[in-house]
């Protein structure tokens, strides 16, 4: 279980509920006394500047934090290199599908839940 100093620090969850590794991160999350600000990230999509800065929380290239599989990513060619990564990004903005789930974010430090025992790490 996390201190009671370290629960008061928010922690935020971009959660897709229809994702198994989404709810078995939130369950976790739960499980250690932490309850989490949760955005549906589908419903209220991130903005650019927003995903720029957990991109770089997590270390991250914007392909590095996309789902690959979704129609979108190959619809827009998105795996062409020569796409900037301020036109990937504005890609996750106008299709939030491409954004790997879950993204637990707290203080400045992120982590994507898969598995969802990585978001330990930041917590």
């Amino acid at each position: 279980m996390l201190s009671i100093k370290d629960r008061d620090m928010r922690v935020t969850i971009w959660h897709n509920p229809r994702c198994s590794k989404s709810r078995l991160t939130l369950q976790l999350l739960e499980d250690n006394g932490v309850t989490p600000k949760i955005v549906e990230y589908l419903k209220t999509p991130p903005k650019a500047s927003e995903i720029n800065a957990v991109l770089k929380m997590l270390a991250h290239g914007p392909r590095d934090a996309m789902r690959k599989g979704e129609k979108p990513f190959k619809a827009n060619n998105l795996g062409d290199e020569s796409k900037t990564r301020d036109e990937l990004i504005e890609a996750m903005v106008k299709d939030p599908i491409l954004i790997e789930r879950p993204i637990v974010i707290k203080g400045n430090k992120a982590a994507i839940g898969r598995p969802p025992e990585i978001v330990l790490d930041i917590l």
